[in-house]
């Protein structure tokens, strides 16, 4: 009796990576539906996001998902940071927001680092407008610190 032939599977992705697809795929979905400037001005946080964690000792990959339908970022493998979120700012024509967990200090520490470069919302996000360049350099400076937030506190232990 003749054995059947056994083909190859197919190497199958891991669970991990077709997460990541589907964060990364509902991310650009979501920026797909925004205005156009205020899109592309999202894009460029986006892309600095990646490459502040990156850049960033302890960081780790960063898993792109929708939290409360908005683009957020959250360094799930490393638990180094507090998430960041964006959305477009429904409330300013034109405007964008980069928020972070209202119970850190995270803006409170950005308002009195750069309290000219910023609009501030309470204790939860900035606030900018597509029509003006991105402040690149200080906000990849609030990026870093939001991505190693539960990393800076655990060493103050």
């Amino acid at each position: 009796m003749t054995q059947p032939r056994r083909t190859a599977r197919p190497e199958s992705r891991s669970t991990d990576s077709l997460r990541a697809d589907a964060g990364q795929h509902a991310v650009d979905s979501a920026l797909a539906g925004m205005d156009r400037a205020v899109a592309v001005r999202l894009g460029e946080v986006r892309d600095l996001v990646l490459a502040t964690a990156a850049a960033t000792p302890g960081v780790g990959p960063i898993e792109q998902a929708l939290k409360w339908g908005q683009p957020s970022f959250l360094t799930t493998e490393t638990g180094s940071g507090s998430t960041i979120r964006m959305d477009a700012a429904k409330s300013r024509p034109g405007g964008y927001a980069v928020y972070f967990h209202c119970q850190t200090n995270l803006v409170e520490t950005f308002r009195g680092l750069y309290p000219d470069v910023f609009h501030f919302e309470g204790n939860r996000a900035l606030h900018l407008n597509a029509a003006d360049p991105l402040p690149a350099e200080e906000l990849r400076h609030c990026l870093a610190l939001a991505l190693t937030y539960h990393q800076r506190k655990a060493g103050k232990r």
